[in-house]
């Protein structure tokens, strides 16, 4: 289809790549071993050194892994595990079994969907911040909008964590060492790949600094928050009881999902907008819509009430999710025998769901790498029901996900009235897939008011 904007991806190999440059592609980013065929597969059976891998790649296969078997499929892989536990520890993320069934619904009630309608005004609040400062600014300007993009997601996600008199300079501190964290730590666990145990300490990086950095600012707000007498979820939290022991949870497990939930409210949300801030700016016909439709609300901040009233900004938010998926890989380990798609699946083998392939796959989407935003309005083209997972699926699917979706909205309706962003000369924009999927490392927009 012509006439619309193909934001960029990786070359696709039409032949399989020899072993050497196959590893050498996975260091530098997974989104780049993907081979041209695998955009039409619907099961790829594979094999990486000592460890056997099954890509399940339609809706049915997704299905029956993450739902229907998930019990056996409940462990992130080994990759993930060790990429994430220095920081993370034992936090819902990463966690299987009962501590993850425990942790679950207590995490879960406070971030329920019904508890949104009582945090949108932190986004509003914060997003209007941000259009003042912008506003003043120097015309023309350039502006790194991944780290303002972070900035905002950090101080949204910290004021509803730990209340609205904490944040600023703690959010700031924490997304900085984040963003040095991903640097860092190594993106193919060989020894998993290779076979070996999981005890064996892996190479961390040197990212035990920033670890502790992100600990230290993240235990202060805690302490904070419970002194304090202001709502948040951090005192929801701690007001909750666990299902097993009718106990709170004990200091360090409050820290790591306390952690958990700041690094997944302000990563994921901010890479998905700054790239909406980028496909916008690369399709004129769609920025103009989404310019006027937001304009409709008089001027004012978006919040809550306005949210029906803007499918087209929802839309292009869901179609960024859809080429950019925030984790556009998700593994998991047998724990058991099971078989799918007539494929059999060992203990320790991994299985995975990728949505970089599944929605761009050419069989399930019509122009799979074009931006067109209306595919998702109401009365667009059917869909398989599993073939857009942007926040996992099944009792893992993200508890944040109504969050994300409304801050995004939300941002994108209070600050394209008021600017104007264009690429700056010269720079570059390609997909980089650490942990989260990044536009780089900076994204360079020059600022203009409307």
């Amino acid at each position: 289809m012509s006439g619309f904007f193909i934001p960029p991806y990786p070359e696709r190999p039409k032949t399989r790549l020899p072993l050497p440059e196959l590893l050498r592609r996975a260091r530098r980013s997974f989104l780049e071993v993907w081979l041209d065929a695998h955009f039409e597969q619907e099961i790829i059976p594979t094999r990486l050194l000592a460890r056997r891998i099954l890509i399940c790649n339609s809706p049915d296969s997704v299905q029956d892994a993450f739902i229907d078997q998930h019990a056996a499929l409940e462990r992130k892989s080994p990759q993930m595990r060790h990429a994430l536990e220095p920081l993370l520890g034992d936090g819902l993320f990463i966690s299987d079994g009962l501590v993850w069934k425990e942790r679950r619904r207590v995490v879960a009630a406070v971030t329920h969907p019904s508890r949104l309608a009582s945090l949108t005004p932190v986004m509003t609040e914060v997003a209007a911040e941000f259009r003042e400062a912008w506003r003043a600014r120097p015309a023309g300007q350039p502006i790194d909008l991944l780290a303002a993009m972070g900035q905002l997601a950090a101080e949204v996600i910290c004021r509803t964590l730990f209340g609205r008199r904490l944040g600023g300079e703690a959010a700031a501190t924490v997304v900085q060492a984040f963003a040095r964290y991903q640097a860092r730590i190594g993106h193919l666990d060989l020894f998993s790949v290779l076979g070996l145990p999981d005890w064996l300490p892996r190479r961390r990086g040197g990212v035990t600094a920033e670890v502790r950095r992100i600990h230290d600012v993240i235990e202060g707000l805690v302490q904070e928050a419970m002194q304090g007498g202001e709502t948040s979820l951090i005192r929801a939290m701690a007001e909750a009881a666990l299902p097993g022991s009718g106990r709170p949870m004990d200091a360090t497990a409050f820290r790591n999902e306390a952690a958990t939930l700041f690094m997944a409210g302000h990563e994921t949300t901010a890479n998905a907008l700054a790239w909406a801030f980028y496909l916008l700016s690369q399709a004129p016909a769609a920025e103009t819509r989404a310019v006027a439709e937001a304009r409709a609300l008089g001027g004012r901040a978006a919040g809550w009430d306005d949210l029906p009233r803007l499918p087209f900004l929802r839309a292009v938010v869901e179609e960024t999710l859809r080429l950019y998926p925030p984790v556009p890989l998700l593994a998991r380990q047998a724990q058991e025998a099971i078989e799918i798609g007539g494929h059999a699946v060992r203990p320790g083998d991994l299985v995975m769901v990728v949505p970089w392939l599944l929605h761009r796959h050419r069989r399930w989407w019509r122009w799979p790498d074009q931006f067109l935003p209306d595919r998702f309005l109401p009365g667009g083209p059917e869909r398989p029901r599993h073939a857009y997972v942007p926040f996992s699926l099944g009792p893992r699917v993200c508890t944040g996900m109504g969050f994300g979706l409304a801050e995004a909205v939300i941002v994108l309706a209070t600050l394209l009235p008021a600017f104007h962003l264009r690429l700056a000369p010269g720079a570059q924009v390609f997909p980089v897939c650490r942990l989260t999927l990044r536009p780089g490392e900076t994204l360079p927009m020059l600022l203009t008011p409307r």
